[in-house]
């Protein structure tokens, strides 16, 4: 075919979506760079999409010594030696049983693990990599020799722009990436995360696939794809992608039984055979369609879940000699410790499905309630305060259920002096769990009058759109809990700008999605809702409530102790 071609088994490709017309790539702009991948201009011709992942890879700015194809050849003899390069033993930072092949030949396949050698030879930071062996299948298909993917490989692990995220290297950066694809998944899959929590034990240990699902069971065609647009864009377009997969599996399977009993198999099971619902086109249209936070923003949030992952002591895989499982680091709620006059088990495990990935490595701690500590609202504010997240419980005497995750600690009313100001982060949100389960996201408040007061300035951009523009980054940007949430960091649009949540001496107001608002009265006996009626969902709870019982939960660090 060309002279990429010493590692194709050509009778396992496609060549009737070859194009055999040569096309050359002149464009340099990123935008049109952008375009082009995204409308797969060189996905067609074999030889075109080499010379431009060469261009690409090329142009990846990396350490000043990073191992080229010289280095390959003078060290691949000592390490390899004489050994039959398919029974290779494999470094413990890749997963033996996922290297795929492709469409490799046979010395194709042998170079996959020849070159996996060599790089952990040089790269000796690397402690986790389950990535790896997809990539360097995939790079053969368009090299020249092992010394040629070997030299491109290395050029992605060595990028050093900090703002150019490629391939997780540590056990660190992938569980945090797992966690962040829990929080999207959390907030744009909604329907499909309501199932996973229905089906699984453990949600976190099925979103910690994701990456499996694009480097390990996605058919060739479709990850080239991927990675025609990943090399020009970066590591959001993984998040995208795996999105995408997620929400297509729910709607070819909605309503279905289960082909196993577990649903982790199940959707490898639909991965590997995704050509028979969705073209690797549509696919790419479905990830890019959805409304994804900024890139910086998906860093900072990412940096929040490492962050929170090392102060929980969570940085290496735990090697376990009775099971193969990775580590368990998304704890479910104790039965045995747990108890609650509002809500069951079950149903603060469902609570904890809606909440922040990092905050859900902690266990529930029962800071107030009415029935211990009176209907007071000072003690409400003693007993919450310096305690960050929170979880408010109401129930009332009609048996309605609802409550509200609280991002913010309450001590920050004070900043507003006497004045009733609105604080708090974008991940608040409200929900209800009786009569019926809703959960509400954003913050719409109708009281412009009280978003006045607070002391943010406003964006003045589309009100239909959700998008908070960065305006500054402190010092330490890990010192942020996440990207999207902190008010004073960002400028909020109009629609947007009565976020969150608010407390005085006299009373309560927080907020949720889709116009919903929750108003306590000082004392704690009775409450109300504001519910917009331009939205087809069930408002909150009734319009006016008396409180039976109301709790406020902490988040206590079960690992540390």
């Amino acid at each position: 075919m060309d002279e990429y071609n010493r590692f194709v088994d050509w009778d396992k490709m496609d060549v009737t979506v070859q194009s055999q017309d040569i096309k050359e790539l002149t464009c340099t702009e990123f935008q049109e760079l952008k375009q082009l991948a995204r409308q797969g201009y060189w996905a067609k011709n074999h030889s075109l999409r080499a010379k431009v992942y060469h261009k690409l890879i090329n142009n990846i700015p990396c350490r000043t010594v990073t191992p080229d194809a010289n280095v390959y050849r003078d060290i691949v003899v000592k390490i390899v030696g004489k050994r039959n390069s398919s029974s290779l033993p494999l470094p413990e930072f890749v997963d033996d049983s996922l290297v795929p092949t492709y469409c490799l030949n046979a010395e194709g396949i042998g170079a996959v693990r020849k070159i996996i050698l060599c790089i952990a030879n040089q790269f000796p930071d690397i402690s986790f990599c389950p990535a790896l062996p997809s990539v360097i299948a995939l790079l053969l298909h368009y090299s020249k020799d092992e010394a040629e993917c070997f030299e491109q490989v290395c050029r992605i692990l060595a990028c050093n722009d900090p703002s150019k995220r490629l391939i997780d290297q540590t056990f660190l950066a992938f569980e945090s990436s797992c966690m962040t694809f829990g929080d999207l998944v959390n907030k744009y899959c909604q329907a499909a995360h309501k199932l996973m929590v229905a089906v699984s034990e453990d949600v976190l240990e099925v979103y910690s696939d994701w990456q499996r699902w694009l480097f390990g069971e996605l058919p060739m065609v479709y990850i080239a794809r991927v990675f025609d647009v990943f090399l020009v864009e970066g590591y959001k377009v993984l998040y995208r992608v795996a999105l995408a997969i997620l929400k297509f599996f729910h709607k070819v399977r909605a309503g279905q039984p289960m082909e196993s009993d577990s649903v982790q198999r199940d959707i490898r099971a639909f991965v590997r055979d995704i050509a028979k619902s969705v073209s690797p086109e549509r696919l790419l249209e479905k990830a890019f369609a959805i409304r994804l936070f900024s890139r910086k923003e998906i860093q900072l949030l990412q940096m929040a879940n490492e962050k929170a992952l090392q102060q929980k002591g969570i940085t290496v895989k735990q090697k376990s000699v009775t099971s193969p499982r990775r580590q368990n680091v998304h704890l479910a709620v104790h039965a045995e410790n747990f108890k609650s006059e509002i809500v069951s088990v079950k149903e603060m495990r469902d609570i904890w499905s809606w909440i922040p990935e990092r905050f859900a490595l902690c266990q529930p701690l029962l800071l107030f309630t009415t029935l211990e500590h009176g209907c007071s609202l000072s003690r409400f504010y003693s007993h919450s305060e310096g305690h960050e997240p929170t979880l408010l419980l109401i129930k009332t005497t009609a048996k309605e259920v609802c409550g509200a995750f609280l991002s913010t600690d309450w001590s920050e009313r004070r900043r507003g002096g006497n004045k009733l100001s609105f604080f708090g982060t974008g991940e608040c949100f409200v929900f209800r769990l009786q009569p019926e389960v809703e959960r509400y996201e954003w913050v719409i408040i109708k009281h412009p009058e009280l978003a006045a007061s607070g002391s943010e300035p406003e964006n003045h951009a589309s009100p239909a759109s959700n998008t908070l523009s960065f305006r500054g980054t402190p010092s330490d940007p890990s010192d942020r809990l996440s990207p999207f949430l902190s008010a004073r960091h960002f400028n909020l649009p109009s629609k947007t700008a009565s976020m969150f949540m608010a407390g005085s001496s006299e009373c309560i107001i927080i907020g949720g999605g889709d116009g919903q608002a929750l108003y306590l009265d000082a004392d704690l006996n009775h409450g109300r809702t504001s519910h917009c009626n331009t939205f087809n969902n069930q408002p909150l709870c009734s319009e006016s409530f008396q409180i039976s019982v109301l709790e406020v939960w902490g988040f206590r660090d079960t690992v540390n102790g």
